[in-house]
């Protein structure tokens, strides 16, 4: 068997539809137009394109965007100052500052330091505890894409065993408390695995949905997936040819599994719409509507 392809490319496009027709919504009947703005500092190409495509995001669902760039020699006090003042800017309704951030700023002061309230990253402290009590008000945007991608092409986590392979702040932990809620797209029995966990393949092939988080090429072979499991991978790698791919060796594993996300075009077209979803959110959230 072939798995099914989930296409986040054409599912974000979609969705940003929606986000574009609620963007829309919202000034005309509030005359509020949602704001975001984006924070990058130094030139490290990545972070470049990815900002780039975040912005050219926005315009397309007609949210208004506020790019700050800022020199690697800008100090961490400086940073902050800029953080504190779009905080207090009531057009300005999500804050992104682009990681990595040059080594001699303190990433978790700046991610601090963004209101909870403008935190459409969902990486702050205040916007993951609400999510461990049960209480999300921002969901970080690539787990909150994993959960879409399954949602939306008919995969529901409910009563689910579901694999996590990696625990990082940005992906694993968020995830693993997504998917643990109560609700729809949530109910999932959940395993994190990591670096330290042995024999991770023993633990893969007893799930119904494993995600790949782990930032390691090809790392998921297909005697590690049982037959008819999903497999969402999350990873981006580029290769020594200058290729990218996932955590997942794709061309085996998709014999196996039922469906999977490709690499590129899979999790990261979904990313950058939860951050426009965020954004939209919370202006809603700002005027009462939620």
């Amino acid at each position: 068997m072939s798995a099914t392809i989930l296409d986040g490319k054409a599912l974000a496009k979609t969705m940003q539809a929606e986000i574009a027709a609620g963007v829309a919504e919202l000034l005309r009947t509030h005359g509020v137009r949602p704001g975001l703005a984006a924070v990058l500092v130094g030139d490290n190409p990545a972070s470049r394109i990815y900002v780039r495509n975040k912005v050219k995001a926005c315009e397309l669902v007609g949210i208004a965007s506020f790019r700050h760039e800022l020199p690697a020699t800008t100090t961490q006090a400086e940073l902050l100052d800029l953080v504190a003042r779009l905080n207090a800017d009531p057009a300005v309704h999500g804050i992104l500052v682009q990681l990595p951030l040059p080594k001699h700023i303190h990433e978790a002061a700046v991610v601090d330091a963004v209101s909870p309230l403008k935190d459409v990253d969902g990486f702050g402290p205040e916007s993951l505890g609400l999510l461990a009590a049960g209480r999300p008000r921002f969901l970080a945007c690539t787990p909150a894409g994993v959960q879409q991608l399954l949602l939306r092409n008919g995969i529901d986590p409910a009563g689910k065993h579901v694999v996590i392979v990696g625990r990082s702040n940005i992906v694993g932990k968020p995830l693993s408390l997504i998917l643990m809620q109560k609700g729809p797209g949530c109910d999932a029995t959940v395993t994190v695995c990591h670096s330290r966990t042995p024999d991770i393949g023993a633990v893969t092939r007893s799930a119904d949905v494993i995600v790949m988080a782990i930032g390691s090429p090809k790392f998921l072979r297909a005697e590690m997936v049982r037959p008819g499991a999903v497999v969402v991978d999350v990873g981006m790698n580029r290769l020594a040819d200058g290729s990218l791919c996932g955590d997942a060796d794709f061309a085996a594993v998709k014999e196996v599994a039922s469906a999977i996300s490709p690499v590129p075009g899979g999790v990261g077209p979904m990313t950058i719409t939860m951050l426009l979803s965020n954004t939209l959110r919370s202006a809603r959230l700002r005027l009462g509507l939620l």
